[in-house]
């Protein structure tokens, strides 16, 4: 292990975590009120395990490749693997066989395929909605569109392997972070309507976990500020 690249992700994780709990403060919520999940997009298992030894119990990955082979190289530790990338029908099934949860879910194509890998591991899976903070008319990033919604849920109510635990969403590019994520609030108010113990809420990022903590966050999906700029793909 490399005692300067511990004392990196050290120094970032320790900022990162000062910056919730003013947040929260500011909030008025308890700093234990947000989980972090550290975004390792690209980075080695070896800074994983370096992050579980600094205390950090979930990470998060936005390719199934990459994510399940450094999902099995670190199957010794305990930790909650998140998946919070853009989902291909063809792979959910091989993403339930070692996510615990996966943030990204946008269509009902997605859940029996999802299903099916969960029972196969014999656990339960943890699923977050993604809904489009997208004005209408955009080019969408990703996610439900908040029509769609209801509908969604209801439909992951049907499969017995999936637990609907919240929703998840991304700012959309150039829009100020929290006008998307007060839109946010109120997609989750009428949400929470209809599915109460769906309390998960998981937005904001390195840029913007403030703004997404005062909108009720309860998961902040945290990358750059933590691990540094993301080294060039080969």
């Amino acid at each position: 292990m490399s005692t300067d690249r511990r004392q990196e992700l050290a120094a970032g994780l320790g900022a990162v975590r000062s910056r919730i709990a003013a947040a929260c403060e500011a909030a008025g919520r308890p700093a234990d009120d947000v989980r972090l999940v550290v975004v390792t997009k690209y980075f080695p298992a070896s800074d994983v395990r370096i992050l579980a030894d600094l205390g950090v119990t979930d990470v998060g990955e936005n390719r199934h490749q990459e994510a399940e082979a450094k999902a099995a190289e670190c199957a010794d530790l305990d930790l909650r693997w998140h998946f919070v990338g853009g989902l291909q029908s063809n792979k959910a099934a091989a993403v339930a066989r070692y996510a615990d949860v996966v943030e990204s879910v946008d269509r009902p194509g997605l859940l029996p395929r999802l299903a099916r890998g969960a029972a196969d591991r014999g656990a339960t899976l943890d699923v977050l909605l993604q809904v489009s903070l997208d004005p209408p008319g955009s080019d969408h990033r990703a996610g439900a569109d908040p029509a769609d919604l209801l509908d969604l849920a209801d439909a992951t109510t049907e499969h017995p392997e999936l637990r609907l635990a919240g929703l998840m969403a991304v700012a959309p590019l150039g829009e100020d972070p929290a006008s998307a994520f007060a839109r946010l609030g109120a997609v989750r108010s009428e949400f929470l309507a209809r599915h109460h113990p769906a309390q998960v809420l998981s937005a904001g990022m390195s840029s913007d976990l403030e703004q997404a903590i005062a909108a009720g966050a309860t998961h902040v999906r945290v990358g750059t500020a933590v691990l540094g700029t993301r080294p060039r793909v080969k």
